[in-house]
């Protein structure tokens, strides 16, 4: 089975650059990285000195009591960076001597159904992440899943499966 990050939407990215304006309709915080936050948009942790905002998203469509918004961090500047949507971003999967893995050790993965219910959710370590993925999208009930940081909460992603012949 395979599966693909759904890329952070461009109508948001567009209100935080220009508006400064978040998805909760309050003003967003520009900060300079000290290197470490995990970038949504680029699926990587910040460099030293990048230029970041930091803002509330959410990644729902539909009202519900599982409707969350969340905090995530995104570069300041749109980024021609090439992103892999097609794996977990986390250090087993680096290509490069670059140690900016984006989930890092432990995170929260949440398996949710078409009316975006939870319908499972597990704290997993980078090592059994992926099996416990692709357990949750094997379950037919399951529409998306989510993870999240563990420690601050913050939004990590978002997992949908993928058809070869669809485009991101």
């Amino acid at each position: 089975m395979t599966y693909k990050i759904k890329p952070i939407r461009e109508d948001f990215l567009q209100k935080v650059r220009v508006s400064g304006i978040d998805d909760l309709k309050q003003k967003v915080t520009y900060l300079t990285a000290r290197g470490g936050e995990p970038c949504r948009d680029v699926l990587r942790r910040a460099r030293v000195g990048e230029e970041l905002i930091l803002a509330s998203y959410c990644p729902f469509k539909q009202n519900g009591p599982y409707k969350e918004y969340g905090p995530i961090f995104v570069l300041a500047n749109e980024s021609t960076e090439n992103v892999n949507y097609f794996q977990l971003p986390i250090s087993t999967h680096l290509h490069t001597n670059e140690k900016h893995d984006y989930l890092q050790k432990s995170f929260v993965l949440r398996a949710y159904n078409q009316k975006e219910e939870i319908i499972d959710a597990k704290v997993v370590s980078e090592d059994e992440s992926q099996d416990i993925l692709l357990q949750f999208l094997k379950n037919e009930e399951t529409d998306f899943v989510i993870a999240r940081f563990t420690a601050y909460g913050c939004y990590g992603l978002r997992v949908e499966r993928h058809n070869s012949g669809e485009n991101l």
